[in-house]
């Protein structure tokens, strides 16, 4: 079974750090990954987005899809081009404090969280792409929160070790914050809908 999730965002809301600790998190649990980042051309402010690929048996294809089983989105921004490459009954996550355009569609699930205002009543606004994927780990069951805290703790950068605590807040806040396994990761598309 694969599973395809695409993250996207401004640049500088953590995108490529959650996509590296969500992808850490399911190598620490004997799964297949593939990672991509992508990026635009500012730093800050221009789009990014990161493609992650997990599987429970050799990956084939390349870190690049045209389709995908899910998409996190921080912001509303940069979702215009991710919109149609969800798969009908796929899962979407989407950062509720700041994504204020419409979904345009409704053949997926959609789970609102406001992560944004989660990670700010946890001491740190900067962690919202940690509530983000916390609340996906919950609703989707791909990964455990257990694994995303390990993996956060290998993956932070020395010179970002100081967030680890109010990272690992962030990350079990939203898992909380979500009804547990409504959209489980290693069942089909069309079994979850």
């Amino acid at each position: 079974m694969e599973r395809e999730v695409i993250l996207t965002g401004i640049g500088g809301q953590g995108i490529q750090i959650a996509a590296q600790i969500l992808a850490q998190a399911a190598t620490l649990e004997d799964r297949y990954v593939l990672y991509l980042g992508t990026y635009g051309g500012t730093m800050r402010g221009g789009n990014t987005d990161s493609t992650v690929i997990v599987a429970d048996a050799p990956i084939g294809a390349p870190p690049i899809v045209s389709r995908t089983w899910s998409a996190l989105a921080m912001h509303h921004a940069f979702w215009e081009p991710l919109r149609g490459k969800v798969r009908p009954g796929g899962v979407v996550v989407v950062n509720a404090t700041l994504f204020t355009a419409p979904i345009g569609r409704d053949d997926v699930r959609v789970f609102p969280v406001p992560a944004t205002q989660i990670a700010t009543d946890q001491g740190t606004a900067l962690a919202a792409a940690m509530v983000l994927i916390g609340a996906y780990a919950g609703l989707t069951g791909l990964v455990c929160v257990e694994s995303l805290v390990e993996a956060m703790r290998q993956t932070l950068p020395p010179y970002r070790r100081q967030h680890a605590d109010a990272n690992e807040r962030a990350l079990r806040a939203g898992c909380e914050a979500v009804p547990s396994d409504i959209a489980p990761a290693w069942v089909t598309h069309e079994a979850a809908a």
